[in-house]
């Protein structure tokens, strides 16, 4: 399936970096033995299997969607949110639970997209129905709200010779994993202000600067501090799991 950025070898990725790859190559994944732990049976896979399996089974750019208030029948679910979403490429609806949809996107844009607002309103009829969007991952669990989520930050005062996307990929990772540039850096329109969106966990640490060095020819490294502004950053509760 094609999905949209600089490709690699998939056996030698990470999770992280299947959202930045543009062609992946399904392979199968081997069956395994039947073990037992307490008398109780276990199966187990390494990790780049099961992101092997992600890749198998369409699941590089999903996401959940949580219906707490009503919802329209799935069919209808499956023809109301690409449109309503404004989703670009395909993608696939299904049922979870009661309350969830897991939507399986076939572009980094469409997946960005969906994680970047706080809810989505699926009108039907007469009925409105917020949709809020939550990141899948391969142990999601359907009793607790992942912790994990989008937000924009900013680097004030970065001087504009370290705008470029490659720049702004190697120092957004301070707080998460970069996903895009906003429009006016890519355009150089605001040459004092630099923005990306990042996946952050709400749970891991925030820092307030990050340095930035040019080594010269003589060794010597010449030194900056940046600042990094969170510009809307959610709330999470550890009690609640929401």
């Amino acid at each position: 399936m094609a999905a949209g950025q600089p490709s690699g070898e998939v056996g030698q990725q990470t999770y992280a970096s299947l959202l930045r790859s543009s062609t992946v190559e399904r392979r199968p994944v081997s069956l395994k033995p039947i073990t037992y732990l307490h008398s109780e049976p276990r199966v187990e896979w390494d990790q780049l299997e099961v992101e092997q399996m992600i890749v198998n089974e369409n699941l590089q750019y999903a996401v959940v969607g949580k219906f707490s208030y009503g919802w329209p029948d799935i069919r209808e679910l499956r023809r109301l949110i690409p449109k309503q979403c404004d989703l670009k490429g395909e993608c696939n609806v299904g049922l979870l639970t009661n309350i969830y949809v897991l939507i399986r996107a076939t572009l980094l844009e469409d997946y960005v997209n969906l994680l970047s607002k706080p809810v989505f309103y699926i009108t039907h009829q007469n009925g409105s129905y917020p949709m809020r969007t939550l990141k899948w991952d391969p142990m999601f669990d359907l009793e607790e709200e992942t912790s994990t989520t989008i937000a924009w930050i900013s680097f004030p005062s970065l001087p504009p010779n370290f705008f470029g996307k490659e720049t702004m990929f190697s120092m957004a990772p301070a707080v998460g994993k970069p996903l895009q540039v906003d429009m006016v850096t890519k355009n150089q329109t605001r040459p004092s202000c630099a923005r990306v969106k990042v996946e952050v966990d709400l749970l891991g640490e925030f820092p307030k600067r990050i340095s930035i060095g040019m080594r010269q020819p003589n060794g010597e490294v010449q030194e900056k501090w940046i600042k990094i502004k969170y510009d809307y950053m959610p709330k999470y509760c550890t009690t609640c799991l929401i």
